[in-house]
Parts: structure tokens; C-alpha cells; sequence
């Protein structure tokens, strides 16, 4: 059975950081895809960033490039999300996720095989 586990949210002042983590425990499939999804207040879920198997190919959201940086550890099981110059936009609870089917296939958010419990990250003065 395949369970996800972030860590790493909280209350930031605009304009700091966040460091947001999920780590994997059993088999999410041959050359999985990991990421980041999430869901404001009477919001639909959103897309954040996904990063492939292979630790190099990733994939970043309008709203977030260039201000947030995943990356993937060598044993494939741990996803990070470095989320700098954060603005009250950003609040949300994000999702770490996981899927066997593909790259594209992480955008439909509705089907991912695997999806954590989420953890509140909120940016406010």
C-alpha cells in the first residue's frame, strides 16, 4: 500500500520562504511521477509542479515558475518543493501526489493513483 507524506507547511510573511517535503513509502510504479497540486478556499484543485523518474524533467505551473523549485531525491521516494517570494495567493493546502501513467497524466488532478493527506501553507502580514 502506497503512502505519501508531506511535511513542511505553516505561516510565512509575504515575500519569505517555505520548504514543503513528501516522502513515499512503497512502490508507486515503474518510473513514477511526483508532485505538487493545490487547493485554496472554495477553489478547484490547481496544478503546482511534477517531476519525472529521472530527477531532471520537471514541470512548473504560470503561476509559480521561477519562484518554486522541486527537485527528487536519487532513491526516487522524496519530493521537495522550495517555494521563495510567497504571496498571499500561494496560501493553500498542497498535495503531494504520485502517478505510473505518465507525465501529462499529472495534470488530470481528479485521477492520480496517490495523493497525501495535504499540509496548510498560508501567507499573511
Amino acid at each position: 500500500q502506497v503512502k505519501l507524506v508531506e511535511s513542511g507547511g505553516g505561516l510565512v510573511q509575504p515575500g519569505n520562504s517555505l520548504r514543503l517535503s513528501c516522502t513515499a513509502s512503497g512502490d508507486t510504479g515503474p518510473r513514477s511521477v511526483m508532485g505538487w497540486f493545490r487547493q485554496g478556499p472554495g477553489n478547484e484543485r490547481e496544478f503546482v509542479a511534477a517531476i519525472a523518474w529521472n530527477t531532471v524533467t520537471t514541470s512548473y505551473s504560470a503561476a509559480v515558475k521561477g519562484r518554486f523549485t522541486i527537485s527528487r531525491d536519487n532513491a526516487k521516494t522524496t519530493i521537495t518543493l522550495q517555494m521563495n517570494r510567497l504571496q498571499p495567493e500561494d496560501t493553500a493546502i498542497y498535495y503531494c501526489a504520485a502517478t505510473a501513467r505518465g507525465f501529462p497524466a499529472f495534470k488530470d488532478l481528479e485521477a492520480l493513483e496517490y495523493v497525501g493527506q495535504g499540509t496548510q501553507v498560508t501567507v499573511s502580514s
